[in-house]
């Protein structure tokens, strides 16, 4: 066997680990220039004037460009178009762009940037999103009434009814916070227009084609007029999509106007004022149950801070609505999940994507639920999870892959001992300088980006003369190393070693759209289109080579680098040279489109999802008596992905998301106050340091999903999405204080 069942791989690993891969602040034009934004003070304002006149005089200036200079839409978005290139009639978040500086350096661009005066007229913001809602007096958009971004519910059953039949009603209000995306690498575009007219865009591109399209709709240009291009990305996390797409179209815009290459890169405390962060949630949860345990009612209202633009927000209040239960079954339910705009800095995709912050207050109402039931909580969870062939309270039947909740639950708790130390527990009662608790939560989630829209994706598979094999797809790499499990997917359906493919260097011109890289879908999506193209391109080469093999063309078996029939072999170098002779293209392409969802609206019902993830978190911690300190001792991690195809890549993916919820959970708080942010950057900003990551146990468990060619589900965002619920509930059976606003803050006896 070759080693395509090679199990720990990655691509990119020297060139990133020696340095010689080209981030975007890498890339070096002759003769380029530099642009740099111009913001003003004000978080919600009238714009009466821009006056750019002394900034132009500055030697080295070459212009400043304001709203007037663009020549497209002034406003797009990948929902409603309200995120403006440049500011024109107001401002609505203290991180709107008013005019964007253009110099021979970047230093004389800076000093240029404080000489642009802008005349303003005050408003008053809004910045209480339970104060915006409702209120047509002040709003931060004209498009929106009421200040409503969006607005989805759930009418299943008769809720109101069911409760006043149930035995124990549970009622609790939790608060999330924004929560930056904190990736390494910071904004930066680069535009390079070429002889024939397009425009090139190197950027920290979460998706290129998301980019085109913003790029088009700003500058008025047909899409085949700018070819983005993919390379290594600095993080991202859901952050570099619509923020760093109007940045690329500032410097396309530039780039067009002096056709010299142009590149805008950001500083952290721009980054930090401008990019959207984790919407922040205000939960109101109401539980019904009989005396038995059975979950009968549940009843949520939640508003979802957007802030100053749309962007996303629809899609993840529309994921908030159909996992507003977590991984129960529930005859009866009403739910209202509603986006709201303000003036603070705007939200939008952040791993995750809704479900982190309504699994904190699920899994924090099933163990208050069982506490008031005198139920254990284990129990509580396996009398009402979702199993085999049932129905989610949106009404869909779970029967197309293997429901594996009640499995994964069990493997974690017997592996992180979980049954012993709840024991322990110290519920505020310790002889000792700590408090010690330890926290379970579950949660499933839907794959790929479900009833919020369309899901397909497209590779290339382009064998060559000598061999070697040129592998292409459209989904975009940000690190997280899809590229590696499909070249490791690719090497597996023909049995060829890892040496011989070539992930190539995509663009928004060599492979079509595939949808952005979001939603735990790349790795799915991407192997699925891959063992499509496969499958033609087997028949391809069975078809023509079957004379030379002397046999049936299903009789060619792939195996061992090679190509046999009976006692008849060929070496893959003399297979791929023999389809040449024959003048046949080793070449095919591959499309996959996910399996279809569907979803009402108006109730709230549908098949959401064509599958979900299931996963559960255990935590240990101990909380110390004097300074009220959370120190997390041990962490179990189990998901059930469908089937791993590189398992260090997929523990990896795993650590990373618990340390992004860590900091959710314990150390991120974005404070703002007036709607400005106090600290932007991470002296300030509190991420989660090295010394506060415990020991991690992360398990895969692996049912192959059936929905899928690949076979695949995904671990992006599952990795991430429950650990601050079971890190909340851990706190209480430490401290016997429950928590119910992120971060959480402790006071200790001092």
């Amino acid at each position: 066997m070759v080693d395509s069942e090679k199990k720990v791989f990655r691509n990119d690993n020297i060139a990133k680990v020696t340095g010689r891969a080209k981030y975007a602040d890498d890339y070096t034009f002759h003769g380029m220039i530099h642009a740099v934004p111009v913001y003003t003070d004000s978080v919600h304002a009238e714009i009466l004037s821009i006056d750019v006149t002394k900034a132009e005089d500055i030697d080295g200036v070459r212009k400043v460009l304001t709203w007037k200079d663009v020549p497209g839409q002034m406003a797009f978005g990948q929902i409603n178009k309200d995120l403006y290139i440049f500011a024109k009639d107001k401002i609505r978040y203290h991180g709107d762009v008013i005019a964007l500086v253009i110099a021979d350096t970047r230093e004389i661009a800076l000093e240029a940037s404080k000489l642009v005066h802008v005349e303003l007229k005050e408003l008053e913001p809004i910045l209480d999103q339970e104060k915006a809602l409702g209120d047509n007096t002040n709003l931060v958009n004209d498009m929106h009434e009421g200040n409503k971004i969006a607005h989805h519910h759930i009418r299943r059953g008769d809720a109101e009814n069911a409760f006043t039949q149930c035995d124990l009603i549970v009622e609790r209000e939790f608060k999330t916070s924004f929560v930056e995306h904190a990736y390494i690498e910071p904004e930066c575009a680069f535009a390079n227009p070429r002889a024939d007219g397009v425009i090139e865009l190197y950027g920290t591109f979460q998706h290129p084609f998301s980019t085109r399209r913003f790029v088009s709709a700003f500058l008025n240009r047909q899409f085949a007029d700018f070819e983005v291009f993919s390379h290594p990305v600095g993080g991202s996390f859901g952050g570099k999509d619509d923020t760093i797409s109007a940045i690329a179209a500032r410097a396309a815009l530039a780039a067009s106007i002096f056709k010299v290459p142009v590149k805008i890169l950001y500083d952290r405390e721009w980054s930090f004022r401008e990019s959207y962060k984790r919407n922040p949630y205000i939960m109101k949860y109401k539980y019904g149950f009989s005396k038995e345990g059975k979950l009968k009612a549940v009843n949520t209202y939640m508003l979802s801070e957007s802030g100053a633009v749309t962007s996303t927000t629809p899609w993840s209040t529309w994921r908030s609505t159909a996992q507003c239960a977590g991984p129960y079954q529930v005859e009866n339910v009403h739910t209202d999940v509603i986006g709201v705009a303000t003036n603070n800095v705007f939200t939008g995709a952040m791993r995750g994507f809704g479900t982190p912050q309504v699994n904190f207050a699920i899994e924090q109402m099933m163990d208050i639920s069982a506490e008031e039931l005198g139920i254990d909580p284990i129990e509580l969870r396996r009398i009402n999870m979702v199993r085999q062939d049932c129905e989610t309270i949106t009404g869909q039947k779970l029967d197309g892959h293997i429901v594996s909740m009640e499995e994964v639950m069990d493997k974690i708790i017997t592996e992180s001992g979980y049954s012993d130390n709840v024991k322990k527990n110290s519920r505020g009662q310790s002889d000792s300088d700590e408090y010690y608790g330890t926290g379970i939560a579950i949660s499933y989630r839907g794959s790929s980006v479900g009833a919020e829209g369309l899901d397909f994706a497209a590779c290339i598979i382009n064998c060559q003369f000598d061999g070697s094999i040129i592998l292409d797809t459209g989904i975009h790499e940000n690190g997280q190393g899809s590229q590696s499990a499909m070249m490791l997917a690719l090497a597996k359906e023909f049995d060829v070693p890892l040496s011989r493919i070539k992930y190539t260097r995509s663009s928004t011109t060599s492979i079509p759209d595939s949808g952005t890289t979001v939603a735990t879908r790349g790795t799915m999506m991407g192997i699925s289109a891959i063992r499509k193209a496969s499958i033609k391109l087997r028949k391809t080469i069975r078809d023509t080579l079957c004379d030379d093999f002397r046999c049936d063309p299903e009789d060619i078996r792939f195996e061992n680098d090679k190509l046999a029939a009976g006692s008849y072999s060929l070496t893959w170098e003399e297979a791929m040279h023999k389809m040449f002779l024959h003048r046949t293209y080793p070449f095919a392409f591959g499309e996959y489109k996910a399996p279809r969802v569907s979803w009402n609206d108006d109730i709230g019902v549908g098949d959401a999802y064509f599958t979900y993830v299931y996963s559960c978190n255990v935590v240990e911690l101990s909380v110390n008596k004097k300074t009220g300190k959370v120190k997390l001792l041990n962490i179990t991690a189990g998901h059930d992905i469908g089937r791993a195809i590189n398992e260090e890549m997929v523990k990896g993916q795993i650590y990373g998301g618990i340390a992004q919820g860590i900091g959710m959970a314990l150390t991120e708080e974005l404070k703002i106050e007036k709607g400005k942010i106090l600290n932007p950057n991470f002296n300030k900003y509190k991420l989660p340091k090295t010394m506060d990551m415990p020991e991690i146990n992360a398990l895969i468990i692996e049912n192959e999903d059936r929905s899928t060619p690949s076979g695949l589900k995904g671990i992006g965002e599952p990795a991430t999405e429950l650990i601050a619920a079971a890190i909340s509930n851990a706190v209480y059976n430490a401290t016997g204080k429950r928590q119910y606003s992120l971060p959480i803050k402790l006071e200790g006896e001092k």
